[in-house]
């Protein structure tokens, strides 16, 4: 038996910009599906906004999004921040999404674009448990934690 888990992230508003996003960073085949394609008139507010929303990696990435209905806000729902202080990680947000890889090289192209305008949590470097770990807050209120993990 094989089990994999998807995180599925809440947005105020921002689940189509923050998919397209992912899709770019994590070379993902992004899917949408909005409220009035399941069926809410279209003429009434947020019928253009996503209640699934997929990116799919070949690389096996996945990632869903949904904008949670009539909130406009924007960004990820819950919110809270993640900085480093006293050398521990300080956190009051709910989740992290957690990206691993075999490879440093091949966490780089997702962290580069991820990282703009993002708050730098911790820089994606060797640490003493890893050899490449980093932390951030994307544009969009989600922290990734990016790891190499062992082969």
């Amino acid at each position: 038996m094989t089990i994999h888990t998807t995180p599925h992230l809440n947005f105020r508003g921002d689940a189509r910009r923050a998919l397209e996003f992912y899709g770019a960073a994590f070379d993902g085949h992004v899917s949408i599906t909005t409220y009035a394609e399941v069926g809410m008139p279209a003429d009434l507010p947020g019928a253009d906004a996503v209640v699934f929303g997929l990116v799919a990696g070949s690389t096996g990435f996945r990632v869903m999004a949904y904008d949670i209905p009539g909130s406009t806000e924007g960004s990820i729902a819950g919110g809270g921040a993640t900085r480093r202080q006293d050398n521990a990680t300080i956190t009051d947000q709910a989740f992290f999404v957690s990206v691993g890889s075999e490879s440093l090289d091949e966490l780089r192209g997702p962290w580069d674009t991820l990282a703009a305008d993002a708050v730098i949590v911790e820089p994606l470097a060797a640490s003493a448990w890893s050899a490449g770990f980093g932390m951030l807050t994307d544009r969009f209120g989600v922290t990734w934690s990016f790891s190499v993990t062992a082969a």
